[in-house]
């Protein structure tokens, strides 16, 4: 009776996971940085994506460690602390992100030549944006 129960108890926690899978199947992880660029900043910070990040972003697509990458600006303001740049990161799945911190490292530091260099990038940085948010997302692809 108690193996029952328990059944039934799991049977009733799942069910609402497999019912959602029916309708969509899961596609690539995303990963979503929205940033804020400071007045007057803008082009020196489109200079350094330019300079810095997108040889990083092309080794490690080179390198499988993601499958694409893209950058939007956001041509509407809804408010004055809404941001400006988006840099969406596409990965094949979940299992893509483990270990993922090390590797991207031997990438920055290889591209950029050595650790001291990818910190100084990125203090230099904080000088002119703001990171207002860094999202994982899950695609679905709708059935």
């Amino acid at each position: 009776m108690k193996r029952l129960s328990g059944l039934v108890i799991a049977v009733l926690l799942l069910a609402p996971a497999v019912l959602a899978q029916e309708h969509y199947s899961e596609g690539p992880v995303w990963r979503v940085e929205l940033v804020r660029v400071k007045p007057t900043f803008m082009d020196t910070y489109l200079a350094t994506l330019q300079k810095d990040s997108k040889p990083i972003l092309d080794e490690e697509k080179s390198e499988g460690l993601i499958l694409d990458y893209k950058f939007f600006l956001k041509e509407t303001k809804n408010n004055p602390d809404d941001w400006d740049v988006c840099l969406a990161i596409e990965y094949k799945n979940h299992a893509a992100l483990d270990g993922l911190d090390a590797k991207e490292d031997a990438v920055e530091q290889k591209i950029l030549g050595g650790k001291d260099k990818t910190q100084q990038v990125g203090v230099s940085r904080a000088e002119y944006r703001q990171l207002v948010s860094d999202e994982l997302m899950q695609e679905i692809i709708l059935k």
